[in-house]
């Protein structure tokens, strides 16, 4: 198989009234089989709805601060610092300041708000 790199400017791009994912790496774009690999930008108090991932994820913070609120407790990371969010626990994400983040999962994770059967985003497939 050879071996082919993901070029700057090809990433995907997707918006949300949450964020800007940019996807480097995933199944549906490049050679990735199994793992997705993208960037998170939100602005200031931007948030995202609780909800759920079928499978764990990496979140490494690469500038600013958020807080990511699984269950009951809240973690807040800032620039230089990972954390392993669970498979399955509710999870809500905020942005303390405009922060970047980058986020390593499986690419057909599946995410579901609450009472809702899911999907795999377009930004993780």
């Amino acid at each position: 198989m050879p071996i082919r790199a993901t070029r700057a400017g090809s990433a995907r791009r997707t918006e949300t009234p949450n964020a800007l994912m940019t996807t480097f790496a995933s199944p549906t774009q490049g050679d990735a089989r199994v793992l997705s690999l993208w960037q998170v930008e939100m602005r200031q108090g931007q948030c995202d709805s609780d909800h759920t991932v079928d499978s764990e994820q990496i979140w490494h913070v690469t500038s600013g601060a958020l807080a990511i609120a699984v269950e009951r407790e809240s973690v807040r990371l800032t620039a230089g610092d990972t954390l392993v969010v669970p498979e399955v626990l509710p999870r809500h994400v905020t942005a303390l300041t405009d922060v970047t983040a980058v986020v390593c999962g499986f690419g057909d994770a599946v995410v579901a708000g609450p009472g809702d059967v899911g999907s795999t985003p377009r930004w993780i497939a």
